[in-house]
């Protein structure tokens, strides 16, 4: 104990000298304070419960408010279909006709024939087939909008778990910082027992020291990145922003076994977003029947009342009115070119939206098969020869038969390899999450 205390004073007192080592002084200072914000900043994720996928999931579902709102649209869409299916309101007109000018009111004089009361009820009778043809419209657009709402639902699940799983990487890289750190300092030690022994010089303990500096500043950049996923999950699920959010659980990698041909198969069956392009175009062929429809005339039948004085009897008459479509040129048939050019549109979007889709499915499952080998790889092969040449270059540093910075190097190396293998985990997830709502395979 008095020789590692005798070491330290000669090592401080070096260090006096060396300014490396002085800025490695600063350095440490700024970290301590650092780390003592980042406590305050992260005391009420401390203490919030451990963070689950599914329950985050089905909390979105209730609370998001692009799903409401998909929602709202598409039960207003619903009420829209009784009223496409009913006739136009009856007119009821009442009115007055004097007999004459001399008299202001002249309906109960003898002599006032033409005198009367009119009473009149009209219904307009839309040519058959009409009133059928916009509630198809009407149902079209309502199961469009009803589809609209399950991709949205979709894409919801997909977007927390990416946020989720993004989460979980970023809390991964500082478990990983913090194991690496007591390797830095393992390093650490060798390196001040060298020198004690004058086997190495100061800058070697120095560059030991630096590096576990680095890793810190990098857990600092982490913690504020974790900020960030958590006020985008938030939002995402229907929280206040700066509602608490624990550590996100351990997972184990999901199960994901379909083909990339099966699934192009069952999402042109199954995908809400292709099931909607097909509603819109049902509904555009209904349009264009409706348009071709609008050259025929409509009907409005009036059934009138006159209410004679008591000198002359009532009459009543019954009469049908019927527009004549005439300008069927400029209004009709170019009602008609319109609705065939919008049935086009669709029709093409529809063709467009399932190469979008075809082609988002061959990327994700690309990415997915990538990442599951670069996980085989990492896992059974770089991390453990790399655990392995650090262990051996650490205990060769211990001997003298190997330099500091071999013994970094590999160190490094191991932080990279466990990175890099978290990293192609939360991809792999994350293409399963996105082809998930693309195909609805496996979505919940």
């Amino acid at each position: 104990m008095h020789s590692r205390k005798l070491v330290d004073s000669r090592q401080y007192e070096a260090g006096r000298k060396n300014p490396l080592f002085t800025i490695c002084c600063m350095l440490l200072t700024a970290y301590c304070l650092l780390f003592a914000v980042s406590c305050l900043l992260f005391a009420n994720s401390a203490f919030a419960d451990e963070l689950k996928l599914q329950p985050l999931i089905d909390e979105a579902l209730k609370n998001n408010p692009e799903i409401l709102v998909s929602e709202s649209r598409a039960t207003a869409a619903g009420f829209r279909i009784p009223q496409a299916e009913s006739l136009s309101d009856p007119m009821f007109m009442i009115g007055y006709k004097n007999d004459g000018t001399r008299d202001l009111y002249s309906f109960n004089k003898e002599m006032a024939a033409d005198s009367e009361w009119m009473f009149s009820v009209s219904q307009m009778f839309p040519y058959p087939g009409k009133l059928t043809l916009k509630s198809r419209m009407a149902s079209s657009d309502a199961e469009s909008l009803k589809a609209m709402t399950g991709s949205v639902r979709l894409k919801i699940i997909s977007r927390v778990k990416e946020l989720y799983y993004d989460l979980l990487f970023t809390y991964k890289n500082i478990d990983l910082i913090n194991n690496m750190t007591d390797l830095f300092s393992k390093i650490e030690d060798a390196a001040v027992s060298r020198y004690s022994a004058g086997m190495a010089p100061q800058q070697e303990v120095l560059m030991a020291q630096t590096e576990k500096y680095m890793l810190l500043e990098k857990e600092e950049m982490l913690k504020q990145n974790i900020q960030s996923l958590e006020a985008m999950l938030n939002s995402t699920v229907g929280r206040d922003v700066n509602a608490p959010l624990g550590k996100p659980s351990e997972i184990s990698p999901s199960v994901f076994s379909s083909n990339m041909d099966e699934l192009i198969h069952t999402t042109y069956e199954n995908s809400p977003e292709i099931k909607a392009k097909d509603k819109m175009i049902a509904g555009g062929e209904a349009k264009v029947q409706m348009a071709e429809k609008e050259y025929y005339p409509d009907f409005t039948v009036s059934a009138n009342y006159f209410a004679k004085n008591k000198y002359y009897d009532d009459m009543w008459s019954l009469t049908t009115a019927i527009n004549v479509p005439i300008f069927y040129k400029s209004k009709q048939r170019q009602a008609v070119l319109e609705a065939e050019a919008s049935l086009s549109e669709v029709r093409n979007e529809l063709a467009a939206t399932k190469l979008m889709i075809s082609s988002a499915i061959r990327d994700n499952y690309s990415m997915l098969k990538t990442s599951e080998k670069l996980m085989e790889l990492y896992k059974n092969g770089l991390i453990p020869k790399t655990y392995q040449d650090f262990d051996s270059a650490l205990a060769g540093y211990g001997t003298g038969r190997v330099e500091a910075i071999t013994v970094i190097t590999r160190l490094k190396s191991v932080i990279d390899y466990e990175t890099l293998y978290w990293k192609q985990f939360v991809e792999r997830e994350k293409a399963i999450a996105r082809l998930e709502a693309l195909t609805t395979v496996g979505a919940r």
